[in-house]
């Protein structure tokens, strides 16, 4: 007869059989991976996430389905224009179909980075150096596609590459430092090039206008100068008109003694000079032989009648007339304007020609109108550089304008030599001696 325990111990050793083939069978799959099943090394099926039983004489190879990053070790590539240069990247995969993965590549994470440092040196090799460091994105592009159509194969999808470092050896580096070093220099000098002739540019626009404001100045001033003598050669006329006129005034009442007694002081102020030659334009001995004479030494004395105020007024006009218009404190404060503002609106347009002449952009069109039009409007209000009307055509002494005195009266004859006549007929000469007594 059996003992219960042996029939306890088989219970407990078929128990434990069991439960390691169920583990055995049970096989939990990761959301992010795939198994592969195969018993005695055929290919059954393939094991989507979660807990999946399977035969438990069978063998399951998980596969990770996520993005994965593949560092490209680093190496020295020839560039094309045989410069050595260290080059090293990254590859991001990711598996697309399990089965193929595993069964066409033995490992396709090794398999991946080796065609990927292939496919660098082979793309690298056929560009030049300045290519390979300015063309980074065309050495992703296409290295990405060669390594997408390999791996295709394999299961595999390469999603990006990307080039991490280049990296030229230490003689190429000083010879690109070199370059551009010298680059930078051609870089200044062109600069500093550019710099000196908007300089000069600016110095001789600089320049032309301010030879044209001097121009303009000197145009300026020879005008108001021009203007100013010419009122002054006026002014100096008329004064010198209205003094004639005043000394005729007081002279037409002297008689023969009275102009030789003048006579002689003047000689006298002459012969007070320092001149060691002096030249009289008349002869001496008629005037001290008329001097003796109206001293009472001579032999006779001629008579002469004295004028009167009414022949003085017939021969040398009345007092209006020999004093002239005087400028009032008004007209000449109304000249002065008009001088003031012809002198604004010439700066105005000066100004504005300058701006016009200098091709600059900010010369503005409105303005040179406005200082054009300023300028008419000063010289419509008397401000022409033409010929000025002169300041005292306003009104005289009297109240009344006054026009430009006449030599003499019209009442008032003139002989042939210029001097006016009276009623009584012609002045004898004082000078000459009368006619002896019969």
């Amino acid at each position: 007869m059996v003992d219960p325990s042996v029939f306890g111990a088989i219970a407990v050793v078929i128990i434990l059989a069991f439960l390691l083939v169920l583990v055995r069978m049970a096989h939990g799959i990761q959301p992010y991976q795939q198994g592969i099943v195969t018993i005695f090394g055929s290919y059954k099926r393939v094991l989507n996430s979660g807990l999946n039983f399977v035969n438990p004489l069978a063998n399951v190879v998980r596969v990770d389905l996520r993005t994965q990053v593949l560092e490209v070790p680093r190496q020295e590539v020839i560039t094309k224009d045989n410069s050595p240069t260290n080059v090293d990247a990254i590859i991001f995969i990711k598996v697309v179909d399990t089965p193929r993965a595993i069964f066409q590549v033995q490992d396709y994470h090794i398999a991946t980075v080796a065609l990927a440092q292939t496919t660098l040196r082979s793309i690298i090799g056929d560009m030049d150096l300045d290519e390979v460091l300015y063309n980074r994105e065309r050495i992703n592009t296409r290295l990405r596609d060669i390594l997408d159509e390999a791996t295709d194969r394999w299961g595999v999808r390469v999603e990006a590459v990307e080039i991490k470092e280049v990296d030229p050896v230490g003689p190429v580096k000083a010879a690109m430092e070199e370059q551009t070093s010298a680059e930078r220099q051609r870089r200044a000098a062109v600069l500093r090039a550019d710099g000196e002739k908007r300089s000069a540019i600016l110095v001789a626009e600089g320049q032309k206008r301010s030879r044209i404001l001097q121009a303009e100045g000197i145009r300026q001033s020879q005008i108001l100068e021009a203007q100013g003598g010419r009122m002054a050669t006026i002014l100096s006329a008329q004064g010198e008109a209205q003094r004639l006129r005043i000394i005729s005034l007081g002279a037409g009442p002297l008689d023969s003694k009275a102009l030789t007694v003048l006579s002689l002081d003047t000689l006298s102020k002459v012969a007070d000079g320092q001149a060691t030659k002096i030249i009289f334009p008349f002869e001496i001995s008629r005037l001290m032989e008329g001097a003796a004479e109206y001293l009472g030494v001579s032999r006779t004395v001629p008579d002469r009648s004295l004028n009167t105020l009414d022949e003085l007024q017939r021969q040398v006009g009345s007092m209006d007339d020999v004093l002239g218009p005087i400028p009032k404190q008004t007209e000449l404060m109304t000249e002065i304007q008009s001088i003031e503002d012809e002198i604004k609106a010439e700066s105005d347009s000066s100004a504005a020609i300058v701006g016009a002449t200098s091709g600059d952009d900010d010369a503005d069109p409105a303005a040179v109108a406005a200082a054009a039009a300023a300028r008419k409007a000063a010289q419509s209000q008397g401000g022409t550089p033409g010929p000025r009307a002169p300041i005292f055509s306003g009104a005289g002494p009297t109240g009344a304008a006054t026009p430009t005195p006449p030599a003499a009266s019209s009442s008032a004859p003139s002989l042939p030599g210029g001097s006016p006549s009276t009623e009584s007929g012609p002045t004898p000469d004082p000078r000459k001696k009368p006619p002896p007594p019969p």
